[in-house]
């Protein structure tokens, strides 16, 4: 802390200034602690304000409120992020499900054919068959 005091003029009195390098000093006197953003920009941080300007401090305490907000909202805009990878993995995981299912429908559907016409082809082969021995037997009892 740098302390200067001086007479501006014999027939005024003592002027003392008092300031720092320190740029936290400045609020040392404040009644909330410093807000801290530590995700924030370098540039977006808010500026410390001049403490005997209420202008200053109405406009350090917006702008530290307008970055407890961006901060909210940067932190809402990942988690919405990270639940739209999930939803994604999850689609993609249907997808493949579906794909899946439309590949065992259509094998199911050639198998019921090709069962189908196994089944005909047997019946048909048990109908010939019969006939067959039919036949023998007339030719055997004719014998």
């Amino acid at each position: 802390m740098i302390t200067s005091t001086r007479r501006v003029s014999a027939d005024k009195p003592e002027v003392q200034i008092a300031f720092s390098l320190d740029e936290t000093s400045e609020l040392k006197d404040a009644e909330d602690p410093l807000p801290s953003f530590p995700d924030l920009e370098q540039r977006l941080q808010p500026v410390l304000p001049c403490r005997s300007l209420k202008e200053s401090i109405e406009v350090y305490k917006d702008h530290c409120k307008m970055a407890n907000e961006f901060n909210q909202v940067k932190h809402e805009i990942a988690r919405l992020e990270d639940r739209k990878k999930e939803l994604m993995a999850e689609l993609l995981e249907d997808e493949k499900a579906s794909m899946e299912f439309a590949r065992y429908e259509e094998e199911y559907r050639i198998l019921t054919e090709e069962n189908q016409n196994l089944i005909t082809v047997h019946s048909e082969r048990a109908q010939q068959l019969e006939t067959l021995r039919v036949i023998s037997q007339k030719r055997q009892g004719s014998s």
